[in-house]
């Protein structure tokens, strides 16, 4: 089995600056689990990692996509694998960082996926009835079915609501029951897996709000108007920083009014995401806020991760 590292957590919680420190301690690289930081363009509202943050480290399955392509988890699981396999061979640690909770689980679980569970006029007629109905119709449709993904998914996730109803539709078993099967097959990695959370939630807002702060200095504003209207695509208008944006273009509210939403927004997702890694009781839950600084919480990390790899 491959000995890997994951790094999870929510946004803005020093997951890419602690991956990176450990990747140059352990000779690791570093393979990217966020659905948003895989297209191009998008550089500001995703947070993707710049080269001077990255320090040299190998960072994998970030900016490789245009954003009007279709990208799918199990087209993820698919390149992350193989991306995983080189870097073993390699002699390297696969270090595998992200917020994307579906994406993570999925490959370290090693979910399978048949290309025949795939029906484009289901899914398109189920995408019109969002658009008339609203997502939350869709996430009641699922719930009858499959309440567990149901309980894992909120309505504005229309994507991941569609494919779990195909999923029933095409092939008669829940996501979920598809799920536990692939398991049986058991993971191709020994993992560890760190999941990076504050004590103080609030001191994780405060550095979401400076984030904000920091992205509309960088130039958000510029960067969403440029991508929104060369892409007329879901994709890239449903982005965190984005969708938060467009009452503005739209002359519909001022700018300021539309980053304080994008505040709000982004400590909501920060909070799903923290209640997803949550239900993992394998992860081993690390509290960035008890430590004096980036030296002292990599320290702690590597010590348990030296532990990992010597089998202690």
């Amino acid at each position: 089995m491959i000995k890997a590292l994951a790094i999870v957590g929510p946004t803005a919680s020093g997951k890419t600056e602690l991956a990176v420190e450990l990747a140059k301690r352990l000779s690791g690289e570093i393979v990217g689990a966020d659905s948003m930081q895989i297209y191009k363009d998008m550089q500001i509202a995703t947070a993707k990692p710049t080269a001077d943050e990255i320090c040299g480290v190998k960072y994998h399955l970030i900016d490789f996509l245009e954003p009007d392509s279709e990208f799918s988890v199990a087209d993820y699981v698919k390149a992350a694998h193989s991306v995983i396999a080189g870097i073993s061979d390699r002699g390297n640690l696969p270090i595998v960082c992200g917020g994307t909770g579906l994406y993570v689980d999925s490959l370290l679980s090693n979910l399978s996926f048949s290309e025949s569970e795939t029906d484009p006029e289901l899914r398109k007629s189920l995408m019109e009835l969002a658009e008339k109905n609203g997502g939350g119709y869709l996430l009641e449709m699922l719930r009858e079915f499959d309440p567990e993904a149901a309980s894992r998914l909120h309505e504005n996730n229309i994507k991941r609501i569609i494919r779990a109803i195909e999923i029933y539709k095409t092939t008669g078993m829940t996501a979920t029951e598809q799920n536990a099967l692939s398991r049986k097959a058991g993971s191709p990695y020994d993992y560890l897996k760190i999941f990076l959370n504050f004590k103080d939630r609030e001191r994780l807002y405060e550095r979401i709000d400076k984030r904000v702060d920091e992205m509309v200095k960088d130039g958000l504003k510029e960067e969403a108007e440029r991508v929104l209207s060369k892409y007329d695509l879901k994709t890239s208008s449903q982005a965190i920083g984005y969708k938060e944006l467009m009452p503005y273009f739209e002359g519909k509210a001022d700018f300021d009014e539309c980053v304080e939403n994008l505040k709000r927004s982004t400590r909501r997702y920060a909070k799903r995401q923290i209640t997803w890694f949550k239900r993992d009781e394998s992860a081993v839950c690390v509290y960035a806020d008890l430590f004096s600084g980036i030296d002292e919480l990599t320290e702690h990390c590597y010590k348990i991760t030296e532990k990992f790899l010597k089998g202690e």
